[in-house]
């Protein structure tokens, strides 16, 4: 069962300033041993994102994440901690921060890793496009693939098989954006609030086209704008040899069943 640490704090709205400081905004991070990158991340999103709360979902992290994001909440009223006790994956602590952003009323949540792949200074950008749209737009998807967007620190041959992969995936599940795979995004939350989350039933990293592919089939639109994704410096990548392939096995699942639906 989770561990909620601290009650949301509302935030006051203005409705005729609707820019990134008034939306009424969570930030979420998901994070398994990342005690090393925080102290650089957290400060980044409250500076790029003023009057927002900051959700960390962890996963029982042995490296002492959690007890460091308590100590930087003493200081930070902004910032919130669930820890998920014996649960592991990317998806189902993302899951957890969506119903957590369903459940306190946010207008809208953003998501970004938590090792600095993603620059938080990005996130105003993915906000102000759904903000712009009116309710046009139900999620904009920071993207590595669309024109302006990009890649740094990877090799040639994983940039390439990533890039394939999401080409080949975004055709099969008939999304109209070009990177499905990416977690930096910016969800409004009326439209997470109308998928059934029953229906989500990746816990890791497959979760991220299983969910876009639910919230299209929804009626929820789909936006992009490019990002620079860099590759983590400090700790090590959770995308392993073995969650790779799990990844690919759920992905065919999930074509599998856009086929016959």
């Amino acid at each position: 069962m989770s561990d909620l640490i601290n009650d949301r704090v509302n935030l006051v709205n203005e409705p005729e300033a609707a820019d990134e400081r008034t939306e009424n905004c969570l930030v979420l991070v998901c994070t398994f041993n990342e005690r090393g990158n925080l102290p650089l991340l957290l400060p980044r999103i409250l500076e790029s994102m003023p009057g927002s709360d900051v959700l960390v979902v962890d996963d029982s992290s042995p490296d002492g994440t959690a007890p460091w994001v308590r100590q930087f909440q003493a200081s930070h009223a902004a910032v919130k901690l669930i820890v998920r006790e014996n649960e592991r994956g990317l998806g189902g602590a993302i899951k957890e921060g969506l119903r957590y952003a369903i459940e306190q009323d946010y207008n809208f949540v953003l998501n970004l890793d938590g090792d600095l792949s993603h620059r938080p200074e990005d996130l105003p950008r993915l906000l102000q496009r759904a903000v712009a749209s009116g309710s046009e737009v139900d999620v904009v998807v920071g993207s590595r693939y669309t024109d302006g967007g990009r890649i740094e620190g990877w090799p040639l041959r994983r940039r390439l098989m990533s890039s394939t992969v999401n080409r080949f995936a975004t055709r099969m599940l008939r999304l109209p954006i070009s990177d499905c795979s990416g977690s930096l995004r910016c969800y409004r939350v009326s439209a997470l609030a109308r998928v059934d989350f029953s229906q989500l039933h990746f816990d890791g990293y497959a979760m991220l086209q299983e969910l876009l592919l639910l919230l299209h089939r929804a009626g929820s639109r789909l936006a992009e704008v490019p990002i620079t994704f860099t590759d983590r410096t400090q700790g090590t990548s959770k995308l392993t040899v073995k969650e790779t392939t799990r990844s690919v096995r759920n992905l065919l699942q999930l074509m599998l069943r856009r086929s016959a639906s």
